[in-house]
This record gives structure tokens, C-alpha cells and sequence, in this order.
């Protein structure tokens, strides 16, 4: 099959699967007996043991979820031409790492066991796609619930819609390759009561597609029978700050649900809100980098998103009927420090 420039990261597999093999993450490499990524599982490990004691000193438990990578799953879909050895997977170095470490193993959920063992029944992820399928999702959102004590909802249902999509794979190959998505509402009794200043810009503009790092919303719910717990959930694409991923239905299961869109934790964050449970999501190919437990969510949005914002609050202010700050004696707040919501 003839490919567009950059498809030389995608590796077509059986029966339409397609797999992320390179890129800025090094996918297939992580994969090795190298020097660099055994430096890397030990760094992983020191970290996740200093989040297990961190969050026991506030109060709190902690929970390390990482979302497997397609190759660790599904390699028997693979074509010829392409191996990995499934036990070199990042996630499953860092669980046997952590054997000495009984809290912080129990911490670390294993959910290339739990998606290994159902992934023939089920698909777990878009076939065009890097990222998981609803049932993807669905499992692991049940581990989760299984490791806290928590009932799990069931939020399946039919789609409310399929629509033809190429996914992030599927769209760098020539002809593009795509699949049926069921699209699926998530978002039943939870409310989102508080998004920071930029993801409010970003959804008013049509560009939330955009967003990552910095993105930070809460829900809440008040529906009977909700587990009256707080959750800080740290997290990328696989949970998302829109009601489509593992968030959503988080949000659907605990009576307040504060998203983070960061590998890295803001302890400051957590010393403010003090939650019951904090979940740390990673996908596995991005454990190729450590994450800095220092990040401060305040400090990054003012410093990412800061001037964008200001430019937004200048535009607006500029049109008929609208009063500037410095008019209407208000004054302005700090860009994108909007951290701890309502």
C-alpha cells in the first residue's frame, strides 16, 4: 500500500489493525533490554512508591493506571516483518519491578493481564486508532472500581449514532483506512460544574480538539446511590476532559470528579482539594519520559495559555456593547489560574 510521508510509523497488521511503531515516543524500542529504558523503569518505579506515600500522608490512596499500548495487546494481529516481546512491555517491567514494593504493586493495576485476557472477545481498541474503543474503556474503568471498592455502572447502552471515521492511524495511510465508530453518550447524572478559562476559550471556538496539557475541569453528581468519595484524576487522551473517556464515566461513579490533563501530579493541587482516591492515567508509550511530580497547574496555564486568553479578553471587549475591565471597575483576573474551581 502506497503511504503519505510520516506512515512509516504506522505498521498495517491482520483484519485492518494498525499499530504505532515510532515516533517522538520511540514505540517499538521501548520495548528492549536497552540501558536507557531500564533507567527508565527504575525511575518509574521511584516515582510510583513516592505517590503511594505522597497521597498516604495527605490521607488519600493513590492509584497508577497505565493504558497498554496496541503492540503489548494485540500482537498476535501483527504482520510479518514485525515483533515484540510482549514481557519487555514498559507496564509489565514496572509491576515486576515493584514486587518488593507490596502497597505501590497493588497500586500499580494490571491491566495488560485484564485487556490480554478479553481481547479476543472484544475490541479494545479503534483499529485505525491509537486509542481505546468504549470497551477498552469499560475494562478498565471496572479494574479501577474493582481497586477502590467502588460499584461500577453500567453505561453501555446502544450508540446513539455510527459514524465512518479514520482514525489517528487509519488517516496517514494512502488511501486513508477507516472503520464504523459507535458514538456513545456518556454523560448521564454528572454535572461540570467548573472548566478552567481555556478550556471554556477552546469549546467556544470550535478548537477543544486542540487542547491537552493544562486542560482541567470537575464534575459532580448527586444522584442517589453515587459513591460519596472525591476523586483528582491526572490523565492524557485516554481520559480526557470532554464526557467521552474514562473521566465520563469516573464523573458517573463518584460524587466529585476533578480532571487534570497532566502525567505529571500537582501536589499542590491535591494538598488543596484533599481527595479520598487520586488516580494517575498514562498511556504506556509515553513511560519512554519521566514526569515532574513539581508541576504546578496555576504556573503552567498562566504561562501556556495566558496570552491567548488576554488576546480573547481584548477581542471581546472590543465589540459593541461590551465594556473593558479597566471601564466597567472590575478587576481582571489572573489568565488561566482558574485552578480549584467551585
Amino acid at each position: 500500500m502506497e503511504t503519505t510521508h510520516g506512515a512509516e510509523h504506522v505498521h498495517v497488521g491482520r483484519d485492518g489493525w494498525l499499530f504505532l511503531t515510532a515516533g517522538s515516543n520511540n514505540v517499538v524500542g521501548q520495548f528492549s533490554r536497552s540501558r536507557l529504558m531500564a533507567r527508565r523503569v527504575r525511575g518509574w518505579r521511584r516515582l510510583v512508591v513516592a505517590r503511594v506515600r505522597g497521597c498516604e500522608r495527605l490521607g488519600c490512596r493513590y492509584l497508577h493506571v497505565i493504558v497498554p499500548e496496541k503492540l503489548t495487546v494485540y500482537d498476535h494481529k501483527l504482520s510479518e516483518g514485525l515483533r515484540v516481546k510482549v514481557r519487555l512491555s514498559p507496564a509489565l517491567r514496572l509491576r515486576r519491578a515493584l514486587f518488593w514494593h507490596r502497597s505501590a504493586r497493588r497500586a500499580c493495576l494490571d491491566l495488560v493481564g485484564a485487556f490480554r485476557a478479553v481481547r479476543d472477545a472484544r475490541d479494545l481498541y479503534f483499529r485505525t486508532d491509537s486509542h481505546w474503543s468504549f470497551a477498552g474503556c469499560d475494562t478498565a474503568y471496572r479494574l479501577i472500581c474493582a481497586a477502590c471498592g467502588a460499584v461500577p455502572k453500567d453505561l453501555s447502552g446502544e450508540p446513539q449514532e455510527w459514524r465512518q471515521m479514520a482514525g489517528d492511524l487509519g488517516s496517514k495511510l494512502t488511501p486513508p483506512q477507516s472503520e464504523r465508530w459507535p458514538i456513545r453518550g456518556l454523560q448521564r447524572d454528572a454535572v461540570r460544574v467548573h472548566a478552567s478559562p481555556i478550556v471554556e476559550l477552546r469549546e467556544r471556538t470550535g478548537r477543544a480538539d486542540k487542547l491537552h496539557v493544562g486542560a482541567h475541569v470537575i464534575y459532580r453528581n448527586d444522584a442517589a446511590g453515587t459513591d460519596p468519595r472525591k476523586v483528582v484524576l491526572f490523565g492524557d487522551s485516554y481520559a480526557h476532559f470532554a464526557p467521552i473517556m474514562l473521566t465520563a464515566l469516573i464523573a458517573e461513579t463518584f460524587a466529585e470528579v476533578h480532571f487534570v490533563w497532566s502525567s505529571s501530579l500537582d501536589w499542590g493541587y491535591v494538598e488543596r482539594v484533599r481527595p479520598d482516591l487520586v488516580i494517575g492515567q498514562v498511556a504506556e508509550r509515553f513511560m519512554f519520559e519521566l514526569p515532574d511530580d513539581r508541576f504546578d497547574l496555576e504556573a503552567y496555564a498562566a504561562e501556556r495559555f495566558g496570552t491567548e486568553l488576554a488576546e480573547a479578553e481584548a477581542k471581546s471587549a472590543r465589540k459593541p456593547g461590551k465594556s473593558s475591565d479597566k471601564n466597567s471597575g472590575k478587576k481582571p483576573g489572573k489568565a488561566g489560574t482558574s485552578v480549584a474551581g467551585p
